[in-house]
Formats: C-alpha cells, sequence, structure tokens
C-alpha cells in the first residue's frame, strides 16, 4: 500500500429486509419536497423537458455571458475614471490608501501651517502699497 493512504474499513453486517424497508420508509417520509428543492437550486426550476433542460441551461448561461461582456465593454477606463475623481490617483496597495490619505492631508496642513508663519503682516502690505489704509485687516 502507499505511504501516507488510508485503509477504509468497510461495515459488512447484513441487515435484515425488514431493518431495510424502515429505514427506507423512514428516509421517504423526511424527504423534501420538489418545491423546497428548487428554491435550494438542487432541482431545476424548469418547464423544458428534460432532454432539453441541459441545453436551456446552457443557453441562460450563454446570455449571462453576453450581458457581463457588453457591461465589461461599456465599462470606463480606470484613467477616465480617475479623472472624474471616482478613484484614487494612487498607486499604492488598496489596503494601505487609507493611510496614505491621512498622511497627504497632514503634509498639507504642515505646508500650510508653514506658509502662514511666513506671511507678510498687514503693515507691510499697507506699506508695499497692497493694501489701502483703510482695507486694513486688524481695524
Amino acid at each position: 500500500m502507499a505511504e501516507g493512504t488510508k485503509q477504509v474499513k468497510v461495515d459488512e453486517t447484513h441487515i435484515s429486509p425488514i431493518e431495510r424497508r424502515n429505514s427506507l420508509e423512514k428516509h421517504l417520509q423526511t424527504r423534501p419536497d420538489p418545491q423546497d428543492l428548487k428554491d435550494r437550486h438542487i432541482l431545476l426550476d424548469t418547464n423544458a423537458a428534460p432532454a432539453l433542460q441541459s441545453a436551456a441551461q446552457e443557453l441562460e448561461r450563454q446570455r449571462a455571458t453576453d450581458s457581463l461582456k457588453k457591461g465589461l465593454e461599456k465599462r470606463p477606463e480606470k484613467e477616465e475614471l480617475v479623472e472624474r475623481n471616482i478613484l484614487p490617483d494612487s498607486t499604492a496597495a488598496p489596503a494601505i490608501q487609507g493611510q496614505q490619505r491621512e498622511l497627504e492631508k497632514h503634509m498639507r496642513a504642515d505646508s500650510l501651517e508653514e506658509k502662514m508663519k511666513h506671511r507678510p503682516k498687514p503693515e507691510d502690505l499697507i506699506k508695499g502699497g497692497i493694501l489701502q489704509p483703510d482695507e486694513d485687516p486688524t481695524k
């Protein structure tokens, strides 16, 4: 016997015909009805003849395939979705894109704060002729 295979022990005890009949009757009583089997997709829910059921099922599968192909052909390209701000313009893995957005947000805030520190005072703007004396924002 090959290495790694298990030997399966088969129960060879004989069952009396009465026990077999009782077991079969018990199983037939608990048998699900056809509608339940159709709801669980075990039986096909069709009125087609059994000989035609596989062909009908294949046609339905082909119709679904064609519908998906048409939908994928109409699907916009990634660049268009990025331009319309539907997809983020990122080459990062999806798992870290949220962290990337947070980092970009903090970097913008830091940049704005740094620019605000070096902002000219209103008096300097008035002296430079950019603001009129009556436009002083501090008054």
